[in-house]
């Protein structure tokens, strides 16, 4: 209503453990963004990733603040981000596991190819993959919100896309069948 003003109740406390809960509860896709110069490399498991803009093509992700991912990519700026397949629950596992190798040694254990945009790894196997170089960095809380503008991409074979919900990687269930009535 015109001339109205918004009242907001008084605000509740939030845990993170609750918020966790409550936002795990939107089902994202799964991602590695990996960056490799030299000998110093890193691949992350992530699912705070969107496209953001056509034009220019940007995509985002969030990497926390403390992160030796942040630290490469303000080091080295291109990344590329792989799209995971549902058969690749252990790739994602991998990498979200802090005691994985460090370096280039952590891409041993995973299928991947160098991008031939960014010469960042390419995961194997993946539905999609796109490569970038970082365009914007937005500090948010704990994270950095780094933007990359797509300098590349590429699919991969058909299949379906593994997900992450309720803090639990999962596929997307086929349709139940729908009961059609026949038309006169």
């Amino acid at each position: 209503m015109p001339g109205s003003r918004l009242h907001l109740a008084a605000p509740v406390a939030v845990s993170e453990r609750d918020f966790r809960a409550v936002a795990g509860l939107f089902a994202t896709g799964v991602v590695v963004v990996s960056t490799l110069h030299g000998g110093r490399g890193r691949g992350m498991t992530a699912n705070a990733f969107a496209s953001v803009s056509l034009d220019p093509l940007l995509v985002l992700v969030c990497v926390r603040h403390d992160s030796e991912m942040r630290r490469l990519l303000d080091a080295h700026e291109t990344f590329t981000v792989s799209v995971l397949s549902a058969d690749q629950r252990g790739v994602a596992a991998w990498f979200a596991d802090p005691a994985r190798p460090e370096g280039r040694a952590q891409f041993d254990a995973v299928g991947w190819h160098l991008g031939p945009a960014t010469g960042a790894p390419v995961i194997s196997g993946a539905l999609a993959w796109l490569e970038c170089a970082v365009s914007e960095r937005v500090v948010a809380g704990d994270h950095v919100v780094v933007f990359g503008r797509v300098l590349g991409l590429g699919a991969g074979q058909p299949g379906e896309p593994l997900l992450f919900f309720a803090g639990e990687y999962g596929i997307v269930a086929p349709p139940p069948p729908v009961a059609v009535r026949a038309l006169p």
